[in-house]
């Protein structure tokens, strides 16, 4: 791998602190040092090894991180995770979310939800010269996009020439570095086991990103391939996959101190943006996602009240949204507690200080530092402009657009078909598309349109989409009872709610589509030139912020280098290694007490009423009642330790996490933060942030003592 500007950068000074930091694994090596002083027993350099023990047995869920736990592609990650899986899989009558599911056999494993991926990362290469190659260094708006992406499509095509592979070419550093990842697309993916949810939600959004936390957060899918080992869709003829290497699980238990370190796929942090993007985001941009994600939980609840099988279609939606919510409200709380954005604000005019105190770096830097501000502020004024009409579309017409979008991209050879509409794509998208009915009940999507519909009707009609209002039948100004008629006139024009109808489009031609009368493909049509012109605009402002944020991040990176800083990179969805040590917290929320680092079953105990969030299992109470705990009582705790705290880096994706011990065994899953310390997705709080794993000896035991599912623990050779 070439040594780039960047990757000097990084290498050159390692920060004090081990805990702060996502490290890309081939980044390991060059800080051996401080992981054998933090206690690591292995060698780094095997970390670096991503078809090796142990990296290659952690795997992404595309949204969600887990790992291989046996020989027979058995997966572990977060019960959230699973959650929808779970969810699509129950009925009324089969409520597997309340109950829990275990198969005992793989005959009685389940498909898991429509267009879920295990996704085993092989390889990952630096490509940076083969996508802002010299011609592409000297174009900029659209046209630096479309040669970007060119530039992906062919190294991605080339990578993928190997069937059943996913490739992808993600961006470092505000697109001064591209890296290349080569993973196994597993397309078979079953639902094995599920917790009860007074289990594995436990104390549910009230305990969300909360501590003390008792929330048995796991749940196991399994992979399979054809009978030749490929990647295939399902089928009753596929076999469990063969991982070269799988986790083994911790014989002995953990205790504070203890070095940890979790693998996973985590998804974004903005720890270099600039002081305009935070103020926009935590003014105006946060508490709108707030205050919508709020109205949405509270239709939603509403219109399923008395039906359940619509509440278990939306079951899964509203675990995703509460969880944004909540997390979203508590980066609200630390902000305005903070002194953040004068910080980041004062650093900002260091850097700009910096750079013009030297004609060389003004010349280099000082335009594009000026020139980012200013796009970024444009961008985010049409964030602002569009936001109710991204709530106001209904699910069938998003999918309409999607659907003649790809008709006409199949019209293209592959290589010149947009991202997302290539053949690659077609499984998933296809996957998608004809699962949609499992989460889609009518008249609440219907109820969460017109809510927004009304917001975005009464903004003036400078901000209005004409093509949105003509597609929809609408107008600036009319009532709501107006907006409602014309729903139901779309709604009840269209048959895409039926799967089979919604399907036979996935391969129909631009002129079927054009020759439509069902209303939402009708709208779809009418949408679509407004909708190519709109991309463009937006792809000429994304090419000129992609130029001028790059040259940014060069001056940041010379600057924090110029007073011995690392710059280390943020999320971007590719496979990190953090570390540190379970540990807890001197100091509670709000001044309140420390916080210790384990909980054990005795907070279950404590903590349950009966119903609600806070509903355990009868046989779960009535085995920590009996103090039937067998091995897995902790010595010191004189209990079963449920969940602990560490110093750990994470964020939203690396939900599923392997958690290791120093010889690489793993002793649980990351699944969260706590409330006042999420705000470092944005900025690093060494003293506050701890990152919350389930203990795995809290998931064997309850496997063993309450669930009874001797058979997977055998297969992970745990009993």
């Amino acid at each position: 791998m070439k040594k780039t500007l960047l990757s000097l950068a990084i290498l050159s000074s390692f920060a004090a602190h081990a805990d702060e930091g996502m490290w890309m694994p081939q980044q390991l090596p060059q800080v051996a040092k401080q992981l054998k002083a933090a206690g690591l027993k292995l060698d780094p350099a095997t970390l670096t090894k991503l078809t090796e023990f142990p990296m290659g047995a952690v795997v992404s869920l595309g949204g969600c991180s887990a790992s291989f736990v046996s020989p027979q592609g058995l997966v572990v990650s977060n019960h959230h995770c699973v959650y929808n899986s779970v969810a699509v899989n129950s009925t009324p009558e089969r409520d597997l979310l309340t109950n829990g599911f275990l198969a005992k056999t793989m005959g009685e494993e389940l498909p898991a939800a429509p267009g879920s991926r295990i996704y085993v990362t092989e390889a990952v290469e630096n490509v940076s010269d083969r996508i802002i190659t010299p011609e592409v260094a000297k174009l900029n708006g659209k046209a630096r996009i479309d040669a970007i992406e060119k530039n992906q499509k062919t190294l991605v095509a080339e990578c993928e020439k190997d069937a059943g592979y996913r490739c992808t070419v993600a961006s470092y550093y505000g697109g001064l570095e591209f890296y290349r990842l080569k993973q196994l697309e597993i397309r078979d993916v079953r639902l094995v086991h599920a917790p009860p949810s007074g289990v594995g939600k436990f104390g549910g959004d009230t305990d969300n990103w909360m501590w003390p936390r008792h929330t048995g957060d796991y749940g196991f899918y399994r992979a399979y391939v054809s009978k030749d080992g490929k990647s295939a869709e399902f089928s009753k003829d596929n076999v469990p996959y063969q991982p070269k290497h799988h986790l083994k699980i911790a014989k002995e238990g953990s205790k504070e101190g203890d070095f940890i370190m979790v693998l996973g796929y985590p998804g974004r942090t903005n720890r270099h943006r600039l002081p305009s993007e935070v103020a926009f985001t935590f003014d105006w941009n946060y508490p709108a996602f707030v205050q919508a994600s709020g109205e949405t939980l509270a239709i939603i609840e509403r219109e399923t009240k008395n039906d359940p099988a619509a509440k278990l279609k939306y079951a899964g939606q509203i675990a995703s949204v509460n969880n944004y919510y909540k997390n979203r409200k508590g980066m609200l709380t630390s902000y305005e507690n903070s002194d953040f954005l004068q910080r980041k604000t004062a650093e900002h005019n260091a850097l700009k200080a910096w750079v013009n105190a030297n004609p060389a770096r003004k010349a280099q830097y000082a335009a594009d530092i000026d020139a980012a501000e200013k796009l970024i502020a444009e961008r985010d004024a049409g964030t602002k402009k569009n936001f109710f009409s991204t709530y106001s579309q209904p699910r069938f017409l998003s999918s309409a657009r999607t659907l003649y979008r790809l008709a006409n991209e199949r019209t293209k050879p592959d290589t010149e078909r947009k991202t997302g509409y290539q053949e690659r794509d077609l499984p998933r998208l296809t996957s998608v598309i004809t699962g949609q009915d499992r989460t889609y009940d009518e008249k609440v999507d219907k109820a969460l349109v017109l809510n927004f519909l009304t917001k975005y009707n009464a903004q003036p009609a400078s901000e209005h989409d004409s093509a949105f209002d003509a597609a929809l039948g609408i107008k600036p100004g009319m009532g709501e009872a107006e907006l409602k008629a014309a729903l139901d006139r779309i709604y009840a024009g269209s048959k895409l709610a039926n799967k089979e109808e919604r399907s036979a489009w996935l391969k129909k031609s631009p002129q079927e589509f054009q020759a439509s009368t069902d209303s939402f493909i009708k709208a779809a049509v009418a949408m679509y030139d407004a909708d190519l012109k709109g991309e463009a605009k937006e792809e000429e402002l994304a090419g000129k912020i992609q130029q001028a944020y790059g040259n940014y991040m060069k001056a940041k990176i010379a600057y924090m280098n110029s007073k011995g800083q690392a710059v280390y990179p943020d999320a971007n969805g590719t496979l990190r290694v953090t570390f540190g040590k379970i540990a807890g917290r001197d100091h509670g929320a709000d001044g309140t007490e420390g916080w210790t680092a384990f909980t054990t079953v005795k907070g279950v105990v404590a903590k349950h009423t009966g119903e609600g969030e806070f509903n355990a299992p009868a046989a779960q109470l009535a085995a920590i009642k009996a103090k039937d705990f067998g091995k897995y009582v902790d010595p010191k705790l004189k209990s079963v330790p449920v969940n602990y705290l560490a110093t750990l880096d994470i964020t939203g994706g690396n939900s599923g996490s392997a958690a290791l011990n120093a010889k690489g065994e793993l002793i649980g899953l990351a699944f969260d933060g706590t409330l006042d310390s999420i705000i470092s997705d944005w900025d690093f709080n060494k003293a506050n942030t701890r990152d919350i794993q389930v203990d795995v000896r809290y998931m064997l035991w309850n496997m063993q003592h309450v669930d009874k599912a001797d058979n997977l623990l055998k297969e992970m050779n745990a009993l």
